[in-house]
């Protein structure tokens, strides 16, 4: 069996910190250098915020693990400096199909009508993923990576956190302001606050298998029920860069992992499978199906994120994509919270923002586990009733759940978010992520309005506003299709029929780019109202 590509190693250096007397103290500590700690560090550090960024490790972890990046991370990745090297070197796909035994029942496209600047997924190794976003965090004086820097106890008082750390050295202390807690599913810092992890483990167990070899297979996601080469079970079958392959293969509760994990029992399969034996074996893991979370993401100046803080099942490519939108989400509340312009209870909102993502992720991997690895005669039944009838009859293809892949989450019942004061057409509201959208630039040249949108608040008019800017607000006049304007424009109409904006409405979005209000004409007043809600502050 071939080795996971290594990327990079990281040396252990002794910090300054390890010296004092008297522990250092800092204002924002992240433990966990994997894709959630590691956008949370370098958001923090492009507002301009130092960050001491720990990890117990000295490189990126070895397989590929996950490996579907939905476009609201891909526009993350972005905002952070690495979207193009992340498209770059990943593989597009839009296209699934999904099979019963060897018969096609059905193929789906993810992003149908276009006029986005990311694809709806790309398929790239986590490896890569923490590669790009270390050599960035490297780029960037701001954070202090320390990596062999293992903390090993945590103490959480109303207004600090006191965190004991074991190095190659011995061990030292240090104080933070915020204590961000991204050390994935077995967290240290969640059993050292004695946090209960509550959830579901489920009895099926799943074979992942990395599989090198060069196939001409396209770059689409394939999913099967009951296929001849694997009988009474499920497969799934997705590309990856450098010839890679992704199989998952149902193996059932009483299966023996450590058996199933040799190579000797591995390759079997994947021959049936594949009908061909020229291929080897890079990367191979036995899991059960997941989900818990903690109930509260908060916990005074302690905060959880990624699989820290909430653990799903890998079908619809929800942990890793929820965990960065969780980095996201937090990253410029903790930034607000900083400079004085809100109070703590602003990070109450992440509490109240994420934890509803992870619901909606809990309820989607469930049903999808459910649907995959029925635990119940009535359930199979259902299952095997739905798959019959979605041979024929196209409203059913929407019972058969594979895996309901990855969207942005809504923020609809946030206490950051300004109710609507009246109907507006289309399902565009406070709360739902901003949608991209071709623009045309002054000079004619097509832009993106993911491009145009940056990382602060901002307000975005179609058409003059005709009224003072707003403090610390980006202003970003749109000119409708049929007018003329220094741009941006938007010329094909996307943005005003995804939107229902007309002449005279703004949006306002916040840093992480959900829609905070949309207001009709608005005077200074509405406007001013609004920016404090979406601050916390009113």
């Amino acid at each position: 069996m071939s080795a996971a590509t290594p990327h990079a190693q990281y040396a252990y250096r002794r910090s300054p910190d390890q010296d004092r007397r008297a522990p250092a103290h800092h204002s924002v500590v992240i433990v966990g250098a994997g894709p959630v700690g590691l956008s949370l560090a370098i958001d923090l550090a492009q507002r301009g915020r130092n960050v001491v960024l720990l990890d117990d490790s000295d490189r990126i972890g070895g397989g590929s693990r996950a490996i579907c990046f939905a476009r609201r991370t891909l526009e993350i990745f972005d905002r952070l400096g690495v979207g193009d090297r992340m498209i770059e070197k990943g593989v597009t796909w839009e296209k699934g199909k999904v099979f019963q035994g060897e018969e096609l029942l059905y193929e789906f496209n993810l992003s149908p009508e276009g006029g986005c600047k990311r694809p709806a997924f790309i398929n790239l190794q986590q490896y890569y993923v923490e590669h790009f976003l270390a050599s960035r965090a490297a780029e960037l004086p701001q954070i202090d990576a320390r990596w062999r820097n293992r903390v090993i106890a945590v103490v959480a008082a109303p207004d600090h956190v006191r965190l004991t750390i074991e190095t190659p050295d011995g061990a030292y202390e240090m104080t933070s302001d915020w204590l961000i807690a991204c050390d994935g599913a077995r967290s240290t810092i969640r059993t050292s606050l004695g946090l209960e992890f509550a959830g579901t483990a489920f009895n099926d167990q799943f074979l992942i298998a990395d599989v090198k070899m060069a196939a001409d297979f396209p770059s689409e996601r394939w999913f099967w029920f009951d296929p001849p080469f694997h009988s009474g079970k499920s497969a799934l079958l997705h590309k990856q860069p450098d010839n890679v392959w992704r199989i998952d293969l149902q193996l059932g509760p009483e299966a023996n992992a450590e058996d199933e994990k040799r190579p000797e029992a591995v390759r079997p399969r994947i021959e049936r499978m594949l009908g061909r034996n020229d291929f080897e074996l890079e990367w191979l893991s036995v899991y059960r199906f997941q989900c818990r979370r903690l109930r509260r993401f908060v916990h005074e100046r302690v905060v959880f994120a990624g699989d820290a803080a909430h653990l799903v099942s890998p079908f619809g490519a929800r942990g890793a994509n929820s965990g960065v939108q969780d980095a996201d989400n937090l990253g410029w509340k903790l930034d607000v919270v900083l400079s004085g312009g809100a109070g703590p209870t602003l990070i109450e909102s992440y509490d109240i923002e994420r934890a509803a993502a992870a619901d909606e992720n809990i309820r989607h991997s469930t049903s999808a586990t459910d649907f995959i690895a029925p635990h119940s005669g009535g359930e199979a039944r259902w299952r095997n009733a739905a798959l019959s009838l979605a041979r024929d009859v196209d409203f059913a293809k929407r019972f058969v759940n594979s895996g309901r892949l990855s969207t942005a989450s809504s923020y609809r019942e946030s206490p950051l978010s300004t109710p609507d004061a009246e109907t507006w057409p289309g399902a565009l509201g406070p709360g739902d992520a901003l949608p991209d959208a071709p623009l045309q630039n002054g000079s004619g040249e097509p832009v993106w309005l993911s491009d145009v949108v940056g990382a602060a608040f901002s307000e975005i008019c179609l058409g003059d506003a005709h009224r003072p800017e707003i403090p610390g607000v980006e202003r970003i006049i749109l000119c409708p299709q049929d007018a003329a304007g220094a741009g941006p424009r938007d010329v094909e109409g996307v943005f005003a029929a995804r939107t229902g904006l007309r002449p005279g409405d703004v949006l306002l979005v916040r840093p992480d780019g959900h829609i905070a209000a949309r207001l009709r004409s608005p005077s200074m007043s509405d406007l001013d109202q609004a920016m404090g809600r979406a601050r916390g502050v009113r």
